[in-house]
């Protein structure tokens, strides 16, 4: 597809161009241009654009207090993974037992 550059500063990116690209109103693109290629590139949301910055910090906090663990293994087999989770749950059956 060709169109005529126009003397105003915008270039119009037709309809059905946009549409192949997968860009709809709204989105956000990029430019880059190398050796006389201007390629648009469509720039995919992050996370901190999801979240208000209030919504980020908790979420960071949260993350932060999860890292800290409590982490078990790493185990050398299945078969250790297997035998730690049975002890694991015997443990909770335990504790459950005496509290009821």
């Amino acid at each position: 597809m060709t169109v005529v550059v126009q003397s105003k500063n915008e270039l119009v990116v037709p309809r059905g161009v946009r549409r192949r690209a997968g860009i709809k109103s709204g989105d956000r693109v990029e430019f880059k241009v190398s050796g006389g290629i201007i390629n648009i590139i469509p720039k995919l949301p992050t996370a901190d654009d999801e979240y208000t910055p209030a919504q980020r910090r908790a979420i960071d906090a949260r993350l932060a207090e999860a890292r800290k663990g409590p982490y078990y293994g790493p185990f050398k087999t299945a078969g250790e993974a297997i035998a730690f989770l049975g002890q694991e749950i015997g443990k909770r059956k335990r504790a459950a037992r005496k509290t009821t």
